[in-house]
């Protein structure tokens, strides 16, 4: 199984920015840590701070990919061109955000995103990443 992981904007700099909301571990760290736990997975990850390329990289995932797991963080609640290429791929996309965007500001409360993945994960820190992934598994049946 193929997992492509998006990172939206700012999320290239976890481990040093808001560690009370984000924590001090760095996502390529975490990264190594989840693809030694999902051995058997090829993971990958893209992290971009700019609109057109994560929807640039969502389209050249369909059909190369199993599964995709996006933490689109600000874009979250801004983009419908994002919502809009989620919507347009064929394969899952599993929604995610490290802090639990409910419990934050108003304006973060709501995601364009969602109606268009098969589900959201968010307030599990980066551990909200492998839930994605196993949301995937159980999806995919793999």
């Amino acid at each position: 199984m193929k997992i492509l992981i998006i990172n939206g904007p700012n999320l290239n700099l976890l481990g040093s920015r808001e560690v009370g909301i984000y924590g001090d571990k760095s996502f390529d760290g975490y990264l190594s840590l989840m693809q030694k736990l999902f051995e058997d997975y090829e993971i990958s990850a893209y992290q971009s701070n700019w609109e057109g390329e994560i929807i640039d990289k969502l389209q050249e995932a369909d059909g190369n990919y199993s599964g995709i797991v996006l933490n689109a963080a600000a874009y979250t609640h801004t983009s419908v061109a994002i919502a809009d290429a989620v919507k347009a791929i064929s394969i899952p996309v599993v929604e995610v955000h490290i802090s639990n965007i409910l419990d934050r500001e108003e304006f973060r409360h709501k995601s364009l995103i969602s109606p268009n993945c098969i589900g959201s994960i968010m307030g599990f820190g980066l551990d909200s990443y492998r839930l994605g992934i196993e949301s995937l598994r159980v999806i995919t049946n793999n």
